[in-house]
């Protein structure tokens, strides 16, 4: 990933992206119905890292499966490169764990950038308290084993009924997650970055009494003056 790519989206809020990635006619980039196990005050920002979930199959899914070193769960936990955000189909199914504790400490601790499933941890409190950004459906005390099984890591999925391709960038922040396709992230970024200051200087403009007709949109060249002059001044 672009190292100053990933700088810039560390400060851009995902219904930003959701409004840039819209003016390309991307309207299905905001995964559903999943919300981080606790706010933790900055972005989540990485390439994609999968694994997929299928509904799991009796005879194929006993305890001992976690024996086997090559289990796609646990081999998505050790081979998720640093800086990665590792996303889950669990088939929007939180009736059973995508994983717990253990595994997302272990992922932390490999540099793991954060984790998304549209499914549900077991544990999850304690996964909330970790430093890792991690973003679930709901709570989860069963094992993946008893609905899901772990089929294959590194492969385009489905995740809250958002296309997800290995390598696509993953934004999170304290609200929801968001896939930028990798080939124009770069891009959606930079406009995001200038959607973002000028959203700023309309909140300031709002806050001192200002209507937002011709304000925003900006519809006025007076207040697209205003703006160069406010960034000019602040920086931006």
């Amino acid at each position: 990933m672009n190292p100053a790519t990933r700088e810039k989206l560390m400060g851009v809020s995902v219904a930003t992206l959701c409004s840039t990635l819209y003016k390309r006619g991307l309207r299905n980039q905001t995964i559903q119905d999943v919300r981080p196990l606790k706010p933790k005050g900055r972005n989540m920002v990485g390439p994609a890292f999968t694994l997929r979930y299928m509904p799991a199959r009796e005879d194929r899914n006993p305890m001992n499966v976690f024996r086997n070193p090559r289990h796609p769960q646990r081999l998505a936990i050790e081979t998720c490169p640093e800086g990665c955000v590792l996303v889950m189909d669990s088939r929007k199914d939180a009736r059973a764990a995508s994983a717990g504790d253990i595994l997302i400490t272990r992922l932390m601790m490999r540099g793991g950038a954060g984790v998304v499933t549209d499914g549900g941890f077991r544990d999850a409190a304690s996964i909330g308290d970790l430093d890792i950004p991690a973003y679930h459906n709901r709570p989860s005390s069963p094992t993946n084993l008893t609905l899901h099984e772990a089929i294959d890591i590194d492969v385009p999925i489905g995740c809250g009924d958002v296309p997800v391709f290995p390598g696509d960038i993953v934004v999170g922040d304290d609200d929801s997650v968001i896939i930028i396709p990798a080939e124009i992230a770069d891009d959606i970024t930079d406009e995001a970055v200038e959607m973002t200051a000028y959203e700023d200087f309309v909140t300031e403009r709002v806050r001192q009494g200002h209507t937002i007709i011709g304000l925003y949109p900006a519809t006025d060249e007076a207040n697209l003056a205003l703006f160069a002059d406010w960034r000019a001044k602040a920086g931006r």
